[in-house]
């Protein structure tokens, strides 16, 4: 019945024809067949030699394993056709040997594609600790771990609203010609101005400069983008020269946004904020939908913007200042410095202190 066997499949669905490969059974009713030489001992030897290929495994594959396969077919061949087996031998270790070395190509293939992409996404990808690490240390790292925001103030004035999961590195004073701070998260930064000493701000893949204004710029290690987005002033933003040596640039101006594709490395058009848009106006933190305009506004009223905007405590005469009334712009400033104009505004040897959320107004009344 054998013998009409006209495929591989046909010997393979043979539970004795592979017992006999795999195991060495039945060999006197399979052994004699091996030395014929019609049209079906040829599917035979082709079914044993798919039968054996499919039992090596991928990390397996060495000559002892197939030798130790093949053994008790071998073994008794070559007493009885030595010349006929050894050249018979000689076919198939070839023949493995060329599935063997096609399967270590293919998997070397394989991992140095994965090799190669991991490679180009970490040269494309630049997040918050390898920014910090590049750095000689001395940094202070603030991070948020609250479910509000989380007022930072900085050396030179500056002060920076903090999101929840979100992380600031910067140093404890600000040397040399420049200022620099390491974002991971969400923050809206108001910066004290000062030409001869810009600010930047480093945020995953996106460096932003400014001398002196307000903006937000949202870049989590997980997001696919980052966002800035400009309350007042102008800010120059580019990509990091680290990932992309001839960076792009664009150059934003108040109430104006841009997103940058991390993956792509470019930035999207800007897109203007249209404040009068209730869908624009969903989109901005407390401090960005605030007015700090103030005309003939009873000073306690300030404090109270003051406190909504920042979520700080402020203390001060409540019985002294009731009287008191202020016009004034404090847009574009940090709260230091909203702090300073008003209290040189009220005069009366009206001083401040600052002590993390809490403030402490100390007045004699107005002038």
């Amino acid at each position: 019945m054998r013998k009409t066997y006209q495929s591989i499949d046909d010997f393979l669905s043979d539970s004795s024809f592979k017992e006999w490969v795999l195991e060495g059974k039945h060999h006197d009713k399979w052994y004699e067949w091996t030395l014929s030489k019609d049209e079906s001992t040829e599917l035979m030897q082709s079914a044993r030699l798919y039968l054996l290929a499919m039992q090596i495994r991928e990390k397996e594959v060495q000559k002892e394993d197939i030798q130790e396969a093949l053994g008790h077919t071998w073994e008794k061949i070559h007493k009885q056709d030595r010349t006929n087996q050894q050249g018979y031998l000689v076919r198939v270790l070839k023949l493995s040997t060329v599935k063997k070395m096609a399967a270590i190509l293919l998997v070397g293939m394989c991992l140095f594609w994965v090799y190669q992409q991991q490679t180009t996404l970490q040269s494309k990808y630049l997040g918050y600790d390898e920014l910090v690490s590049q750095q000689n240390g001395g940094l202070i790292e603030q991070a948020n771990n609250t479910n509000k925001p989380q007022l930072i103030t900085l050396s030179d004035g500056s002060s920076i609203l903090l999101q929840p999961n979100s992380k600031l590195s910067y140093p404890n004073f600000f040397t040399g010609k420049e200022r620099k701070v390491y974002l991971l998260g969400e923050a809206f930064f108001e910066i004290s101005k000062n030409p001869e000493k810009p600010f930047w701000v480093f945020a995953n893949e996106v460096v932003t400069k400014v001398i002196g204004t307000s903006f937000r710029i949202k870049a989590y290690k997980d997001n696919e983008n980052v966002d800035v987005v400009v309350r007042t002033g102008k800010v120059s933003i580019s990509s990091n020269t680290k990932i992309q040596p001839a960076n792009q640039s664009v150059l934003l101006l108040p109430n104006q946004s841009v997103r940058f594709q991390r993956k792509d490395l470019a930035f999207d058009p800007i897109v203007a904020i249209n404040t009068n848009k209730p869908e624009d106006i969903n989109d901005l933190t407390t401090i960005e939908k605030l007015n700090f305009e103030f005309i003939d506004v009873p000073v306690s009223q300030i404090f109270e913007r003051l406190k909504q905007a920042y979520l700080v405590e402020i203390d001060y005469p409540q019985e002294k200042l009731k009287d008191c009334y202020l016009t004034t712009s404090l847009s574009d400033q940090p709260l230091p410095e909203k702090l300073k104009i008003i209290c040189e505004s009220l005069g009366g040897n009206t001083k401040y202190e600052m002590n993390g959320n809490q403030i402490t107004i100390y007045s004699n009344g107005c002038n």
